[in-house]
């Protein structure tokens, strides 16, 4: 009785009483980050129906969008340069976010008026990618912010040591993790009671329906400004207390002046200038050609960032850093399973906002739970469990392709159907999705020096945001070797532009599940074998 009550004093209860208000500010922009899947699942409904976009078009689309978290270098080092006035970053965000989802609501409500200027099509690739850039300038702002919010005195004047701040920051990381999935647990809330009466309604109103989801996502931008906002008078208050016991703030944070780093600025106007140029031209190969020349550019300039540190902890963060890139990496099946969801196995708007309820309820209680797992695991193990369960986990969906479900439905009377097997799979899987970046988040906000904390935070989070442009390269291969279609209809006239096509959707399937297994372990192994081995 005495382990579980310690258990769940030092896995629950510890975390409550570690909390600080200071931390609130970062954590409501990260919430707002959270709360941008409100529109997600309209989205995909709004994708299949009405868009006759190819799978492996929509991937590459997605690899698009993922290149402006790369610019994270960039605006990373211009936070640490204006610090005082890092939040008007967080202000224009907020309006290419507000600009994004007006799009949508004039593209789902007013198709016709926005087709007399440009395709639907052209529409949404635009909403697609001014959504990111907005979310990038915002969230590096957020990952600046955590490290001022964690305290080098308390009330009373009192020094936190080092082991206590580690601790904090640790604390922070996690607790931010915890508001972007608190984030996805409101609106998939929200979208269970909105999609509640989805059957019963006619088509126009359904499409009503998914304008107003849009217009309720203006709350988005509106709470991380509030997050801003409330950072300035929580600083304000802080400092009167200071000022109370005969201290001043730049006595606690002697806050060293950041010098202009020239490779920082040159390589990321460099890096900006090349993805623009190869991205507004139609040549063959251009999301390749952008990709490897992110690649070389960010490389280089992690190897003029990283001589800042003393020679171990260049090894162990460069270590660190490629095997959670090649994590991230592995590809997916892209949206044909979700189409097949849809379509073959009768997964409607409310069931797939009930899935997303669950996966985010219990990725919260998942970052809690494995919070003492990070911290005293290293990370190379961390990958080789997530990859093996990854792996593991995504058998019931390869099942369910082949007619899993309708194997255990006939033998239980019906109950374990294939809605039965999403939602245990989901409930099983789901603890896992956050957890490979916190150790390292956590491990940058403790050793990157103080007047380039941002910048740390921003190229790194460069490296492996570009992964996630890797797992959209690969997965857009994936969709160009094993063709997924589904049935498209215009959505003015309702004719069927494309038919449904699922045949090889289960050999997709089976590739997706072998990558995401082997690749991973096999460079944890390499780097664990060579001189950058992560002990972190």
């Amino acid at each position: 009785m005495n382990k579980i009550i310690n258990f769940l004093d030092n896995t629950f209860l510890d975390l409550g009483r570690q909390f600080k208000w200071s931390y609130l500010p970062p954590l409501m922009i990260y919430l707002a980050a959270g709360i941008s899947g409100l529109t997600g699942i309209v989205g995909t409904f709004f994708v299949k129906d009405y868009l006759n976009l190819s799978a492996a078009f929509l991937a590459g689309l997605g690899f698009w969008a993922g290149i402006p978290w790369a610019l994270k270098m960039p605006l990373g080092h211009l936070v640490d340069l204006i610090w005082n006035k890092k939040n008007y970053m967080v202000f224009f965000g907020a309006g290419l976010l507000s600009i994004s989802l007006m799009i949508m609501y004039g593209l789902i409500i007013y198709t016709e008026v926005m087709s007399n200027y440009l395709s639907v099509e052209t529409w949404f690739v635009v909403s697609v990618l001014l959504a990111p850039v907005g979310y990038v300038v915002q969230d590096v702002v957020a990952d600046a912010m955590t490290v001022e919010a964690v305290p080098l005195i308390d009330d009373e004047g009192q020094s936190y040591n080092k082991e206590q701040i580690k601790v904090m920051h640790t604390t922070m990381q996690t607790l931010g993790r915890f508001a972007i999935i608190g984030g996805t647990v409101l609106v998939a809330l929200i979208n269970v009671i909105l999609f509640s009466d989805i059957d019963q309604i006619n088509q126009n109103e359904k499409i009503n329906l998914y304008g107003s989801i849009y217009i309720y996502a203006l709350a988005i931008p509106l709470v991380s400004v509030a997050g801003v906002f409330l950072a300035s008078y929580l600083k304000k208050n802080k400092i009167n207390k200071l000022k109370s016991i005969g201290l001043s703030f730049s006595d606690i944070r002697k806050e060293e002046k950041t010098k202009i780093n020239w490779w920082i600025l040159g390589g990321s106007l460099i890096f900006v200038v090349f993805t623009l140029t190869i991205g507004s031209l139609r040549i063959p190969l251009a999301q390749e050609i952008v990709f490897i020349g992110s690649v070389v550019i960010i490389l280089f300039l992690m190897f003029k960032l990283i001589k800042e540190l003393p020679e171990h902890l260049r090894l162990t963060i460069v270590g660190t850093a490629v095997i959670i890139f090649v994590f991230r990496a592995m590809p997916s099946p892209g949206p044909g399973l979700t189409w097949f969801e849809i379509d073959e196995l009768g997964f409607n708007e409310q069931f797939l906002s009930i899935l997303s309820l669950l996966a985010s309820i219990l990725t919260l209680a998942g970052i809690v739970l494995l919070r003492p797992f990070m911290a005293s695991n290293s990370i190379a193990r961390i990958i080789v469990i997530l990859s093996i369960a990854g792996a593991v986990l995504f058998l019931p969906s390869i099942g369910m392709y082949y007619g899993l479900h309708n194997w255990t439905s006939s033998l239980t009377g019906g109950i374990v159907d294939a809605k039965f097997i999403a939602l245990i799979n989901t409930a099983i899987e789901s603890p896992l999705g956050q957890v490979s970046m916190i150790p390292l988040l956590a491990w940058i906000a403790k050793n990157a020096p103080n007047h380039l904390k941002a910048t740390f935070f921003a190229v790194f989070a460069s490296f492996t945001n570009l992964a996630l442009s890797a797992s959209a390269l690969g997965t857009k291969y994936l969709n160009e070797i094993f063709i997924v279609t589904r049935e498209v209809k215009d959505k003015v006239t309702n004719e069927v532009q494309s038919n449904a096509d699922y045949s090889e959707l289960g050999i997709l399937l089976i590739v997706t599940t072998i990558l995401t297994l082997t690749l991973p372990i096999l460079f944890v192994f390499i780097i664990n074998k060579s001189k950058y081995k992560t002990n972190e």
